[in-house]
């Protein structure tokens, strides 16, 4: 992180279905792998999304938090929301919905929607014991 830039991280609420499974695996093997995970279930996410930027002398502000709510809806929210994130989310296709995977495309679908190197970090919150986070490929601190 640069010097002068500062990073603001926002929450965003979102209710969505899944289950885990991989093709690679036999019908037993997910179910030993995954548990009752292997079952449709569903969570409560918290998705919390940082960003930086340098402080603008006129406004005060890093980060325009108008933009980033609309770029993160867009790109992250009206996608998952209330959704069987197997079935009901194309861009999903073919991932394993874990949370580490989730972590990992959200911030492939922020990063384009977002300006260019402003994103700094996508943390999927599942439940109350399971955080993934993911800062970026080779960016991991």
């Amino acid at each position: 992180m640069a010097r002068d830039e500062v990073t603001l991280t926002r929450s965003y609420h979102l209710s969505a279905g899944h289950r885990l499974a991989s093709p690679a695996l036999s019908e037993a093997e997910n179910r030993a792998v995954y548990g009752p995970c292997f079952r449709p279930h569903g969570h409560n996410y918290l998705v919390e999304v940082t960003v930086a930027g340098g402080v603008d002398a006129v406004t005060g502000m890093a980060y325009d938090l108008k933009r980033l709510d609309a770029a993160v809806r867009q790109a992250l929210v009206d996608v998952v929301d209330h959704r069987d994130l197997n079935a009901d989310v194309p861009a999903l296709e073919g991932v394993v919905t874990t949370g580490e995977n989730l972590a990992r495309t959200f911030w492939d679908w922020l990063a384009r929607a977002l300006p260019p190197g402003t994103l700094r970090r996508v943390a999927v919150v599942e439940t109350a014991n399971n955080v993934f986070e993911y800062c970026g490929e080779g960016e991991l601190r």
